[in-house]
């Protein structure tokens, strides 16, 4: 379908579905009108480029605020901190770099609610969401190496399951009120959000394969689940978890600063060659 027509196309389908009386009790439609949010908290600062036309990244560090996340038996290193430290890595290798903007859900210890992180990355107009967090196992699980997740609606595997509930409970858990974004377990998937889903699968494969040579993955780095803050119908997203706080070289690994840095290059090379790919019309190499 011509992508001119398809703005069209998306405001009669969400019509016709919003005018049935009822609406989906198993589903959640979001809105792909950004102007029609309510009042929102000021937007955060962009770095890198000045050039607006430049394409944005925003990076969301997980958890935050009564909300520890995991916590590391080496140290009890909480998760919320972990995350914020990656994301401060990332976010200064690519704002030196100047090919991208870049900006954070957060840059301190403070809670964001799941529909608030992406919300965030839409009402800037971003190309790509990257909500960063670190893995847990269970005790006695080797389970180490980072892991991509990307949006779909039938789980993997049961881990990855496992995860989608407990990431999207992490509103309830830490007390926030439940909105509309939060457990929902079925979303009304669009064409723009089918779009968004190719996009951020494509950009998996190529975070692999870049960033393979700084950090290592597990050998199923590529995990399918039904997680709320990935479910912006119109920003490319993923899920990233750097490793495992429970495995004690992964945590070594993260918690230091030669291995954020490593991340961080990673990281940015695969941002910066996932764009250049999108201005000439190449996917990414599976």
């Amino acid at each position: 379908m011509p992508r001119l027509v398809l703005p069209l196309f998306l405001a009669l389908l969400l019509a016709a579905c919003n005018g049935r009386g009822g609406g989906h009790e198993d589903g959640v439609t979001i809105d792909l009108d950004k102007a029609k949010a309510g009042p929102a908290a000021p937007l955060p600062t962009i770095y890198g480029s000045r050039d607006a036309s430049r394409p944005l990244v925003v990076l969301d560090p997980g958890h935050g605020g009564h909300d520890p996340g995991a916590i590391s038996p080496f140290g009890d290193r909480r998760e919320k901190d972990v995350t914020l430290a990656v994301a401060a890595a990332i976010k200064d290798s690519l704002a030196a770099s100047g090919r991208v903007r870049v900006a954070m859900t957060r840059e301190d210890d403070r809670f964001l609610v799941l529909k608030d992180r992406y919300e965030i990355a839409r009402r800037m107009g971003a190309q790509l969401f990257i909500s960063i967090h670190a893995d847990a196992a269970p005790q006695g699980d080797g389970a180490r190496g980072a892991t991509i997740y990307t949006l779909s609606e039938v789980a993997s595997d049961k881990e990855a399951a496992q995860l989608a509930q407990a990431q999207n409970g992490a509103d309830a858990l830490a007390g926030a009120p439940a909105g509309a974004g939060a457990g929902v377990n079925r979303i009304l998937i669009d064409l723009a959000q089918r779009e968004s889903m190719e996009v951020s699968a494509d950009f998996a494969n190529l975070l692999k394969r870049e960033a393979s040579a700084y950090f290592p993955f597990r050998s199923d780095y590529h995990r399918f689940a039904s997680l709320v803050v990935l479910k912006a119908p119109d920003v490319p997203s993923i899920l990233f978890e750097t490793g495992y706080l429970t495995n004690p070289g992964d945590a070594a690994y993260i918690e230091s600063a030669e291995g954020r840095k490593q991340i961080a290059a990673g990281m940015r090379s695969a941002i910066e060659t996932h764009f250049a790919r999108r201005r000439y019309g190449v996917t990414a190499a599976h």
